[in-house]
């Protein structure tokens, strides 16, 4: 097996501590290392999965190579022209990292939580869904595989994962074939997800043969056609990029393959989450309180049992209510956060004292 990374995106829900130069997974959010390095942590060098470095490829925007190989010695870097998110880079490092056609690719994006203590679980249903699932399931061979997560409340900012559990498997895991994806729900919806035996939440890990996972990109995509021979020039690859489209793997290709039966989900219960937001983020580091990002020039009132997370003249700092937030950048309330302004000033100091390293 091996494993590549998905190193990307914004973190726009996390601003002004993500940035556009700086995201989310290169943040020493939850301790003295960064999102991407507790996920290449949680893989290297452990007997449940046999992995070394040079079996670890990061997948990247190439503005932020220079990043990875500073946080991480030894593992691969595969820079994209620019991000264009999943489809295109599991694309991208389906044709060019050189390895056995029946070799398995675990999928995984590089700012995941595991709950402290559950480690050696996660990596146990990673080595789980290699030998149980992705070289077959029930019928269907080479399938590919999705790890869904058990709902512990309806969600609106999670999709889901719907299984069909009548024909529902369990050995190390428990799996079913995929019916369909979900995307993000109603709350309604999210009432009636989570009272469905066997719907999971998408954690947007996946493991599948390569030989898979290519004849589903190029059954359900151009990608294959466009990028392949251009993959491995620099220019080249930059101007097949122009003609991507940016959409993810589940709207390009898993959507489709669970309606041709050809998708399984396994279960994961690890104690995961996605650090999608100021709340979930506070809840991580033991705060309490609810955030959320006040967009440039938005007016938002902050009481005195707030606090404001802002920039000012690019240099991170929080402040108490009362006031309003009105900012010409993204700043964060936190709505009851004055209480635990500690811990937040903590993460807050942690990730200013990284910028000014870098």
């Amino acid at each position: 097996m091996y494993a590549v990374i998905l190193a990307g995106g914004g973190g726009t829900r996390l601003w002004p501590l993500s940035r556009p130069e700086t995201p989310k997974p290169f943040l020493p959010l939850l301790g003295d290392r960064s999102l991407l390095q507790l996920t290449v942590d949680r893989l290297v060098d452990h007997p449940e999965l046999q992995l070394g470095p040079g079996d670890v490829t990061v997948v990247t925007d190439r503005r932020y190579a220079g990043l990875v190989r500073d946080q991480l010695a030894g593992v691969h870097v595969l820079a994209e022209p620019t991000g264009r998110n999943t489809a295109a880079a599991i694309a991208l490092a389906t044709l060019t990292i050189e390895r056995d056609p029946a070799e398995v690719m675990l999928v995984l994006p590089a700012d995941q939580l595991i709950a402290e203590g559950m480690e050696a679980a996660y990596r146990g249903v990673l080595a789980a869904a290699e030998a149980e699932l992705a070289r077959g399931f029930l019928d269907v061979e080479d399938p590919l595989v999705t790890l869904g997560v058990p709902p512990t409340r309806p969600a609106t900012e999670y999709g889901y994962l719907v299984p069909d559990t009548s024909r529902g498997q369990t050995r190390t895991l428990t799996a079913y074939p995929l019916l369909r994806f979900q995307e993000k729900p109603t709350v309604e919806q999210a009432i009636q997800l989570r009272n469905n035996p066997g719907t999971a939440w998408n954690a947007g890990i996946f493991v599948w043969r390569r030989r898979a996972i290519l004849a589903a990109l190029a059954k359900y995509t151009s990608l294959v056609t466009l990028l392949g021979p251009l993959a491995n020039s620099e220019i080249g690859l930059a101007q097949a990029y122009d003609h991507v489209q940016p959409v993810s793997i589940d709207r390009a290709v898993m959507e489709s393959a669970a309606s041709d039966h050809r998708v399984v989900m396994g279960s994961m219960a690890v104690g995961w989450d996605d650090l999608g937001s100021w709340t979930q983020l506070l809840a991580a580091v033991g705060a309490g309180g609810e955030g959320r990002v006040v967009q440039p020039n938005e007016a938002a009132a902050a009481t005195e049992d707030d606090l404001i997370i802002e920039r000012t003249a690019g240099r991170l700092s929080v402040s108490e209510g009362p006031r309003t937030v009105l900012g010409q950048s993204a700043s964060a309330l936190i709505t009851g956060g004055a209480s635990f302004r500690p811990r937040i000033e903590s993460l807050v100091g942690r990730v200013a004292a990284w910028e000014e390293r870098q």
